[in-house]
């Protein structure tokens, strides 16, 4: 089975609550990927809190997030 993002939930602090496709839900701290390049801009709380989701996370900038990634760095809440 593919695993992929099917909905997330800006929690503050560049923190998001993301489900996945096998039902896990996961809080994942995105604040160590704004040292990376393709993620700086997005430490701009405005810009950070304006993205999309098809399958995983994404930003105007280009800027994605594998979901094996988020499933991984996250939390597990159920």
């Amino acid at each position: 089975m593919i695993l992929t993002v099917t909905d997330v939930e800006y929690m503050g602090e560049y923190t998001l609550m993301c489900t996945f496709s096998d039902g896990v839900i996961k809080i994942v701290d995105l604040t160590p990927l704004l040292k990376y390049p393709s993620f700086q801009e997005l430490a701009d709380k405005e810009l950070f809190v304006q993205f999309g989701l098809q399958g995983t996370i994404f930003w105007k900038n280009g800027a994605d997030i594998a979901p094996e990634y988020l499933y991984e760095h996250g939390r597990l809440v159920a």
